[in-house]
């Protein structure tokens, strides 16, 4: 297995340095090689206390062909792995970091329709990737198998429907199917304003008849010198076998408060789960989403429900924006974390944390970003078992695409 690992993967890196020489021999004008190069040193402090440091690297080459009648090709390799993960690499011949992270044909211009239609492996990031997302954060980041089609835009309305195939009984690597389908559009709405309406549907063939069904909107405004964006979620259907009533609703309101100083103020509400033994789910999934971007640095909560112990979470920050210079920017968010149900916790209250995040461009192609964050750990983060005291992160990551 390892043999034949090392020999995709080596067909792999040979087809994406001599495809595009051939192409090029035979006059196709329209093909690009792009690639990413991204380390990230980190250190933590886990559950335990103890500082832990670690470097990681992600490693993307992509070839892009247009080809004749709106027909476009996109393939893209990356290997992630950790700094000394394999030891010695004299006798390592798996290659197994190595993975197709997107693969599709995309028909640019679909006949009779317009429109595009992408078939294959691919990331899918819907509005603000609040519940469906790539997650860049994450070296090895997130990519779909399934189909997208994106009608054309017509006074600003523009949808997507996608059917993506989560796990495949057929493939013998999993016991059941499980798929995620949906519809997202976006219409602009006032003077530079936009509403985003969307419904996705998870379904499981382990539970008979059972889907879960989540349907919402994000509105994005403005008042006066304000920025203005709410966001709302409905959840029904089932969940493991049992119903599911959850919500979950965000607002924001920024705006300058200098000419190089933003300020935005942020709340959210995930629903929790008041009685676990009613046969009723009450708490808000999160799907897809990337959680990274939402609820604080550090990531106590990615997994929503599981970092919660099901009982929901509460977000009150204030995040603000310094351009330093034309190349340099810094972030300094503050959050507050509430369970929204108490459940067994002795409170409520869960943590703070600050995050500071400085971005630099360093040329155009090469970035630098460095962040640290402190978590002050309450009673309720410990007793759900996230964290035994105050926490503290630090990561140096350098940024390089062509």
């Amino acid at each position: 297995m390892c043999k034949k690992r090392s020999i995709q993967a080596g067909f792999a890196l040979l087809f994406l340095l001599v495809f595009p020489l051939i192409t090029h021999a035979q006059g196709t004008t329209q093909v690009t090689f792009s690639g990413q190069v991204r380390p990230r040193f980190e250190r933590r402090t886990p559950v335990d206390g103890e500082w832990n440091g670690f470097t990681s690297m992600r490693v993307r080459a992509a070839l892009e062909a247009r080809l004749e009648g709106s027909v476009r090709i996109f393939m893209q390799f990356q290997d992630v792995r950790f700094f000394g993960e394999e030891g010695n690499t004299l006798g390592d011949y798996s290659a197994d970091n190595i993975d197709l992270h997107q693969g599709y044909l995309e028909l640019t211009d679909v006949p009779s329709l317009g429109g595009a239609l992408r078939i294959g492996r691919q990331e899918l990031a819907l509005g603000e990737q609040r519940l469906v997302g790539s997650v860049n954060w994450a070296q090895q980041g997130r990519s779909f198998d399934g189909i997208r089609y994106t009608t054309p835009q017509k006074d600003g309305l523009k949808v997507d429907f996608f059917a993506m195939k989560l796990r495949e009984e057929t493939a013998g690597t999993h016991d059941w199917d499980q798929s995620f389908l949906g519809a997202y559009g976006a219409i602009p709405v006032g003077d530079g304003g936009s509403l985003d309406l969307y419904g996705l549907m998870t379904t499981d063939s382990r539970d008979e008849n059972g889907s879960e069904l989540t349907f919402g909107g994000l509105w994005r405004g403005t008042a006066g010198p304000l920025s203005l964006r709410a966001e709302g979620s409905l959840q029904t259907g089932e969940r493991g076998g049992e119903d599911v009533s959850a919500y979950m609703m965000g607002v924001r309101a920024g705006g300058n408060l200098h000419e190089k100083v933003t300020a935005t103020l942020w709340y959210d509400y995930l629903s929790g789960d008041d009685d676990p033994s009613d046969d009723e789910v009450g708490v808000f999934n999160t799907l897809f989403a990337t959680n990274h971007a939402f609820y604080g640095f550090y990531d106590l909560f990615l997994n929503i429900p599981a970092h919660t112990g099901g009982l929901g979470l509460k977000d009150a920050a204030i995040k603000f924006a310094f351009t330093l210079s034309p190349t340099t920017s810094l972030r300094a968010d503050l959050h507050n974390f509430r369970s929204a149900q108490e459940g067994d916790l002795s409170t409520q209250s869960l943590a703070n944390e600050l995050d500071l995040t400085l971005n630099h461009r360093i040329s155009g192609g090469l970035t630098m970003v460095t962040g640290y964050s402190y978590v002050q750990a309450k009673d309720g983060i410990k007793e759900l078992g996230r964290l035994s005291e105050n926490a503290q992160w630090l990561f140096l990551m350098l940024n390089a695409v062509f």
